[in-house]
């Protein structure tokens, strides 16, 4: 796995599918609020965004409530995320495979930690060493801020890093950090654009960069 000491993940379609849950949530968020219900591959475009900023992304223009909105998205996610959310064929296994190896791996996502924590407990699994979730940060990727936490809460440096995310936004987030980044096309950012940022590799799936870093 290269000279890597530290394998750190976003989660949203990195992971694990959460499309149903986040589409269910803006649905009934946006019908609530007495907004137009966006089609699913509009909500899919803007996944890896804030959910205030999906919010304005989805309605044209950030609402006056957009706290209020953001509020009642995290009520519905109570009841409807974690069950509506599936990680993908094998991820499990690849980070219980890097924890076994001796090396470290953390979670830096815009979602709540405690809600990343959810999905893991319905697996019984949790071959994690650290999550720095949306609740930890001042400013969200793709600062650098919770990138950069996670350096120090792992004690590596940012050559011995990699980052690996389904968004332009990821890219942009190692880059503005200075840690090295690969990128899985299991999210809306095609390879052309991921190439458009400074990339070790991107691959289809977490165990093909895995696998590749082993060969």
């Amino acid at each position: 796995m290269g000279s890597y000491r530290a394998f750190v993940f976003d989660f949203d379609l990195t992971l694990a599918d959460s499309t149903k849950g986040i589409f269910i949530c803006y649905k009934k968020c946006l019908e609530h609020f007495g907004y137009r219900i966006p089609r699913n591959d509009e909500i899919f475009a803007t996944i890896g965004h804030t959910i205030q900023d999906s919010l304005g992304l989805l309605i044209g223009e950030k609402p006056e409530n957009v706290d209020e909105m953001h509020k009642y998205y995290v009520s519905l996610a109570d009841k409807y995320m974690a069950k509506n959310t599936e990680f993908y064929p094998n991820v499990i296994a690849v980070l219980q495979v890097l924890k076994q190896s001796g090396k470290k791996v953390g979670i830096v996502s815009t979602k709540f930690r405690y809600r990343i924590m959810q999905s893991f407990e319905r697996t019984g699994s949790f071959p994690v060493d650290e999550i720095v979730g949306g609740e930890d940060v001042k400013t969200h990727k793709p600062s650098p801020e919770g990138l950069l936490i996670m350096l120090g809460r792992l004690g590596v440096s940012k050559n011995e890093t990699l980052y690996i995310g389904d968004s332009y936004i990821d890219a942009e987030t190692a880059e503005n950090a200075g840690v090295n980044f690969a990128g899985v096309l299991t999210g809306s950012t095609s390879e052309k654009n991921f190439l458009k940022y400074p990339c070790v590799m991107v691959k289809e799936s977490i165990l093909d960069i895995i696998t590749d870093l082993h060969k």
